[in-house]
């Protein structure tokens, strides 16, 4: 392999391997390599980059990261970034934490930048600062630079109990906006629903109705659903909680329901199979109905709104309806009053019906 020789000492250099086919020509890559040394170790790199300047700008920014920290000399004993990684993944899995691919996603930036060989303990305070610096320009959000450094923070702090590493830097993490606030009145609803398909109406009016995730509707099954007792349940291990938890099967919901299931019914009559699935495309398992649910909202008059939006707006209609909030926390799914308090939205109609009451009672 050769070498850019025009590089000064210490900053490293690209090039393009050269490999030979069977019939004994030799070729080049067609993409650009990188080479430079980190804490005295060499660290090669596909920079994924078809052109010299671009791969040249590539290694400029790698080894600027590597030079704004001081390394505060080599610990036998302190694991890499790699082994801290993979450690918070064992970690996530064991624990049957439903957020192991986002960790994996956050790992998977961490470790090109800090580049997976890098010793726990040369990960300083003022890298770290670059690193936020390098995906604020990259144009990642804070919510989700904070999820990332949030990773390294947990890993570290892993790595310092198992007694591999002496101490943990101070993270500095960024402010984030104000959490969304969107919510369906019904009437907005109602006028979102002709636009859906019509395997996708009786999944929308659950998720207003319930305030239930995404997951937790596209995965339910006919065993879940007790007509008789009045119950749509989930089952321990199937939330994000791990706990299990139930809805009564209120008029309009038992309504949906008892409709979904003639016409599931009516379908496996059709093709001679029983199909477990509430909420199916031809007796299919849904698993992502985005796309769908983008159109239906943009013809509507309605577009960027979230699915998950239904969730807030159950929350506060719970809170309109005046449910307790013990129960309501039970019934939406939320562990502790300070999550529950980011839904539940104070709009117009609640402070309206406030000033009435502070009337009647003067």
């Amino acid at each position: 392999m050769r070498g850019d020789r025009r590089a000064p000492s210490g900053s490293g250099n690209v090039y393009r391997p050269k490999y030979k086919l069977k019939d004994g020509t030799t070729r080049e890559a067609r993409t650009w390599w990188c080479r430079y040394f980190v804490a005295g170790k060499r660290v090669t790199e596909n920079t994924g980059k078809t052109g010299k300047k671009a791969a040249q700008e590539f290694l400029r920014e790698r080894t600027a990261a590597r030079d704004v920290f001081a390394p505060t000399g080599p610990n036998p004993d302190a694991p890499t970034l790699e082994v801290m990684a993979a450690g918070l993944v064992a970690n996530y899995k064991a624990n049957q934490r439903r957020s192991t691919d986002r960790i994996k996603l956050s790992s998977a930036h961490l470790r090109r930048f800090f580049q997976g060989a890098t010793p726990a303990d040369q990960i300083t305070r003022t890298r770290i600062d670059a690193y936020v610096a390098h995906r604020l320009e990259q144009g990642a959000g804070p919510a989700t630079v904070n999820r990332e450094i949030g990773a390294l923070r947990r890993m570290m702090r892993l790595a310092m109990e198992s007694g591999r590493l002496v101490k943990v830097p101070h993270f500095r993490f960024l402010q984030e906006p104000p959490a969304r606030s969107g919510f369906f009145e019904r009437e907005q609803l109602d006028a979102v629903l002709p636009h859906c398909p019509v395997y996708l109406r009786p999944i929308i009016l659950t998720f207003y109705l319930t305030g239930w995730r995404k997951r937790e509707v596209l995965t339910r099954q006919w065993r879940h659903v007790d007509l008789k007792a009045g119950w749509l349940r989930l089952d321990p291990g199937e939330t994000k909680s791990g706990r299990g938890r139930m809805f009564p099967l209120i008029p309009e919901l038992r309504a949906v329901l008892e409709a979904q299931r003639a016409a599931t019914t009516v379908l496996e009559q059709a093709l001679g199979c029983i199909i477990p699935w509430v909420f199916h495309l031809d007796g299919d398992r849904l698993r992502t109905i985005g796309k769908a649910w983008a159109r239906a909202a943009k013809k509507a008059g309605l577009p960027g709104r979230l699915i998950h939006d239904f969730r807030r707006t159950a929350v506060r209609n719970m809170e309109r309806a005046g449910v307790p909030r013990s129960a309501a926390m039970k019934l939406i799914g939320h562990e502790t009053e300070g999550i529950y308090r980011r839904y539940a939205i104070v709009d117009e109609a609640m402070l309206s019906e406030a000033a009435k009451k502070l009337e009647a009672l003067r």
